[in-house]
């Protein structure tokens, strides 16, 4: 019998993932909450807002009814912003029929209301025994949706539940690595975004390869320091969920956060850009919840902190990189 899959989340990440899915030979129920979304997705069978071009075959249905998610399937891939993320299992455990269900996500962030790490959301709202995995690494729903070669951690609470993901969404162009490090995981794939928009805004102020390295490697190293204080593992730092969708995030304009942090450095404000860009821009939450988790813990991440206030307290850009190169001289490590 064919892989039967809940996938909820129709944005362009939930529609790219739909399409790999189904191209691996399972069967997919795409649900949304936005009605005029998923009405032009079954009419049209492409996502022409997103993901113009790439067109939705016949193994993956849709719904906006979460009752009919919740039943099609027991594994449950979220694919919903970091916002949205804790409400959509709330909803999703009242319309939940079966006492069996396996939860993994591609959400990036973490839970907004308390700076949680999602994986504690979903022992919280379901149980700490229930199947858990996030998928992360190097990746654009464009180019997955594309068909080119590419690669991820999946990180699980469960080794044969993230054995079972693995063998589900690998294929020939499409590589899947298992992790049992799911805070390594998932704080690497939150922090890479804040890292993006301060690359991007020094991009923008004119600033050369030689400062994006910098801050791609100093980068690296604050979300080292908080994951590793959090209890993540540090190889998972210099591997595909770490290192790899650090550097992906902060060097291609595919990237929203980093397209966020160019047009802050070009002058642009907030809103404006917000706007433009049309889409969730999920560093600009985790720039503030990692912020205040770094503080919590007594960890030392100054690009995080000039970041979060450019954000959050409204500091000049530039006056942002002069405070981080008027930081006092300290050995690298």
């Amino acid at each position: 019998m064919k892989q039967r899959i809940t996938l909820l989340g129709a944005g362009s990440w939930g529609t790219a993932l739909a399409l790999l899915l189904a191209k691996n030979n399972c069967e997919v129920l795409l649900w949304g909450h936005d009605e005029n979304e998923i009405a032009g997705l079954d009419k049209h069978r492409e996502h022409r807002q997103l993901l113009p071009g790439y067109i939705l075959p016949e193994q993956i249905s849709l719904t906006t009814n979460l009752e009919a998610a919740a039943s099609f399937s027991e594994l449950i891939l979220v694919a919903v912003p970091s916002h949205a993320f804790a409400n959509t299992l709330v909803n999703l455990k009242a319309a939940q029929q079966s006492e069996t269900i396996k939860i993994a996500w591609v959400t990036k962030g973490l839970n907004p209301q308390d700076g949680r790490l999602l994986h504690q959301v979903v022992a919280d709202i379901f149980t700490p025994e229930t199947p858990a995995a996030i998928l992360s690494g190097p990746t654009f729903a464009r180019e997955v949706a594309q068909s080119l070669p590419t690669a991820i951690t999946i990180a699980s609470n469960q080794s044969a539940f993230a054995l079972k993901l693995a063998e589900i969404f690998h294929n020939e162009r499409f590589r899947a690595y298992t992790s049992s490090d799911i805070i390594g995981v998932e704080v690497g794939g939150a922090v890479k975004n804040v890292l993006a928009i301060a690359a991007g805004i020094a991009d923008g102020l004119g600033f050369g390869a030689n400062t994006r390295a910098a801050l791609i490697t100093r980068g690296l190293n604050e979300i080292m320091r908080l994951g590793i204080k959090l209890g993540g593992k540090q190889e998972t730092f210099v591997g595909l969920a770490g290192l790899g969708d650090l550097v992906l995030t902060c060097t291609d304009n595919q990237s929203r956060n980093r397209r966020f942090g160019l047009a802050l450095g070009q002058g642009k404000t907030r809103a404006e850009i917000v706007k433009e860009i049309g889409q969730e821009i999920e560093g600009i939450s985790a720039a503030k919840e990692t912020y205040m988790l770094a503080k919590q813990h007594g960890i030392d991440m100054p690009i995080t902190e000039q970041t979060y206030k450019v954000l959050y307290e409204n500091l000049n850009p530039l006056v942002a990189v002069q405070n981080l190169l008027a930081r006092d001289q300290k050995a690298e490590s």
